[in-house]
């Protein structure tokens, strides 16, 4: 391998998951028994976000941050579940303007499948039908996130 050859491989962009884990679980169900017999229509109401944190300087801690809640049509609360799902990602020789971007789709994108699978596990567990979760465009929210954020600072100047 000659030297430009392996220059360029040294500064291959490199993007690792180097580790996966929950961070924090919580379910509520705070009016069973009776609310597994609520025959009307429920209403989930589903809040998501994301959090990046750089650990070092190839090293990101991404969380995704996942709250549903339930109520019968009524308005009692069935269920509450919030996850929070980490991961540990590697991100090396990246152009830094790709970075967010990296952060704010890739990641996500590799964390909601097991985020899906601890709600839907849990809500099980809790006595409901298992709840599947649809899928995310997190590439539409960054983007969307991304233009709001530019028109604040257009507002701000």
């Amino acid at each position: 391998m000659s030297e430009n050859e392996q220059a360029a491989k040294a500064e291959a962009p490199i993007f690792h998951v180097v580790k996966l884990y929950l961070k924090d679980l919580s379910f509520e169900s705070p009016n069973a028994p009776e609310s597994f017999s609520v025959e009307s229509e429920p209403k989930a109401e589903f809040n998501l976000d994301t959090k990046a944190t750089q650990k070092d300087d190839d090293h990101y801690e991404v969380s995704l941050e996942v709250n549903v809640k339930v109520a019968s049509g009524d308005g009692k609360i069935l269920f509450m579940a919030e996850v929070s799902y980490g991961g540990l990602f590697m991100v090396k020789n990246v152009p830094s303007e790709h970075i967010p971007m990296v952060l704010g789709i890739d990641c996500p994108n590799i964390l909601f499948p097991y985020v899906r699978q601890v709600i839907s596990s849990v809500v099980l567990e809790g006595g409901y039908k298992p709840m599947v979760l649809d899928p995310i465009n997190f590439a539409a929210l960054f983007h969307h996130a991304q233009q709001q954020k530019a028109a604040q600072q257009g507002e701000k100047a």
